[in-house]
């Protein structure tokens, strides 16, 4: 239990908001929700306890992040029907996804690296991370179809056209993340990413022989 400690004041208020809803759902008999609830809570504490077998320290803003996204996925889509409330909630959690996973392929690339800035032009490891967060977004639409075609779910809700716009919204969020790893890395000022950048960095600087600040 140690590993949850020291997390952000955002994740322990949405650690406590589903625990709560988990013990109301139990107590209530709404068995559907109870299960959600907990397997949201299970899923949004599984990057801290899979972070150490992957010889790997997240920053807190990483895992908050995390929890955000699978917290507004599961929970707020699926208990609380935002995908049916909101037109625009499946649209925002694929661009949020499609610039985590750029940022994870950023990352990727830059400790294959090893932290150096000039072992390859900027634009190129800005474009491996881009490729990198299409191809799992090209996946996913491949695993909703599957699921369509052998259960009889509706994963795909329109279709073709929500499969297009999915990965329309990936290719946005993918390359939006993609300029920003490229910018980066030629030394731009970029606030919070680059910040971000450095912690995960600095917290995991075996990864990273050669990095320069």
């Amino acid at each position: 239990m140690n590993r949850l400690r020291g997390q952000s004041g955002l994740t322990y208020v949405i650690w406590s908001v589903l625990t709560v809803e988990l013990l109301l759902s139990v107590a209530t008999g709404r068995w559907t929700v109870a299960f959600v609830s907990l397997a949201t809570l299970a899923l949004t504490m599984t990057p801290i306890f899979l972070a150490p077998r992957l010889n790997i320290r997240l920053p807190r803003s990483i895992v908050a992040a995390i929890v955000v996204f699978i917290f507004a996925t599961l929970f707020l889509g699926e208990v609380m029907d935002f995908y049916i409330r909101l037109w625009w909630w499946d649209i925002a959690l694929h661009g949020m996804s499609a610039l985590g996973l750029g940022f994870a392929g950023f990352l990727l690339v830059f400790i294959l690296f090893e932290g150096d800035r000039y072992a390859a032009p900027a634009w190129a490891i800005g474009l491996l991370a881009f490729c990198f967060a299409v191809t799992i977004g090209v996946i996913w639409e491949v695993f909703e179809f599957a699921m369509d075609q052998t259960f009889g779910l509706n994963m795909q809700k329109s279709g073709l056209v929500d499969t297009m716009g999915d990965l329309i919204v990936d290719i946005i969020g993918a390359g939006v993340a993609g300029l920003t790893g490229a910018l980066y890395l030629r030394g731009k000022a970029l606030g919070s990413v680059s910040a971000l950048v450095e912690e995960f960095v600095d917290l995991n600087r075996r990864f990273f022989r050669r990095f320069k600040g």
